[in-house]
Formats: structure tokens, sequence, C-alpha cells
């Protein structure tokens, strides 16, 4: 009798952690979004990669405000 007590008190436990587990990382998601106008599951904007190219170095300052130039047409 005492070993069918002992698995039902970890078979209790054992949901409860997994429970709080959970709870923790639906409120607390690994990804945030990086910028207020993010939607999940949407691609990053033309403008949005333009400057994150341009902030990494990959474009001069000419060549940015050329492309952001075109595309605001």
């Amino acid at each position: 009798m005492m070993g069918f007590g002992l698995i039902w008190l970890l078979l209790f436990w054992g949901i409860l952690i997994l429970l709080a587990v959970w709870l923790i990382a639906a409120l607390f998601p690994a990804n945030p979004p990086s910028s207020p106008n993010h939607r999940p599951g949407s691609a990053p904007e033309a403008r949005d990669i333009l400057a994150q190219r341009y902030a990494r170095g990959e474009l001069s300052q000419e060549q940015y405000l050329e492309m952001r130039q075109l595309l605001e047409r």
C-alpha cells in the first residue's frame, strides 16, 4: 500500500512542476519581438532590412540614402 501512495505523490508533484514550467514559458517567451511594429509570423519590411544593413556597416551612407529614397516611391 505504501508504494501506491509514493507513486501518487510523485505523479502529483511531477504534474504540478510541469504546469509551472508551462505557465512560465507561456508568460515569458524566449524570443520577444524586437520592435513595436513586429507582428508574429510576419517577414521584416524592406525599410527594416535596409536600416539593419546600414547599421551593420554593409552600406555606405550614400547607398543607404539612395535605397531609402527608392523605397519611399
